[in-house]
């Protein structure tokens, strides 16, 4: 019974690998397959991302649109760390990660967006001067975490706080010393 439950998920179209991965054990070869293309992953984004100057990661709500207050509060955090000299790295796509983006872009500042692949959403905005698409999770929150000197958390949801979480957790468990975390979005 739970081999065909398994079958029948893992024939679906629309299951990704991670997902799949994620599902439980499979045969050797699908796990070694599914390994190397991580690998691969990672590989890439290290290799595209290695000369980038010292950045800022903003995570953050894709939802709100550009008259929502915090998005406005994005555009002021992108522009501030721009002048400081940091690149403004986000998860890409729209709302607080293209404000910041944006206010980043055209206030000649550098902008970074690792982007994670979706089937419904998550399309890259149009303000970065380097991008890379990243179709796992843990390799997007890696980099995320890898290329940055700071983390700027503003208002988001379960995604927003899973990236602040795991920065916080490294800093806890001094895996990461000297890292600050601002937090905005709160009185």
């Amino acid at each position: 019974m739970m081999q065909d439950k398994f079958k029948k998920h893992t024939d679906s179209f629309f299951l990704s690998e991670e997902r799949a991965f994620l599902y439980g054990p499979r045969n050797r070869f699908k796990e070694l397959w599914f390994t190397l293309k991580v690998q691969y992953k990672f590989i890439t984004a290290l290799r595209k991302l290695h000369f980038i100057r010292p950045c800022v990661t903003v995570f953050g709500f894709a939802r709100f649109d550009n008259t929502n207050i915090y998005y406005k509060q994005a555009e002021q955090v992108g522009k501030v760390l721009s002048e400081m000299g940091f690149a403004v790295m986000t998860g890409g796509g729209p709302g607080i990660m293209e404000a910041a983006n944006k206010a980043a872009y055209l206030n000649y500042g550098y902008s970074i967006e690792c982007n994670i692949i979706l089937p419904h959403e998550q399309e890259p905005n149009p303000y970065a001067h380097k991008w890379i698409n990243i179709p796992y999770f843990f390799v997007r929150k890696f980099i995320l975490l890898k290329y940055s000197f700071a983390f700027v958390g503003m208002p988001g949801g379960i995604g927003t706080l899973d990236e602040l979480f795991e920065a916080v957790t490294l800093i806890q468990t001094k895996m990461i010393n000297n890292f600050p975390v601002v937090v905005l979005g709160k009185e």
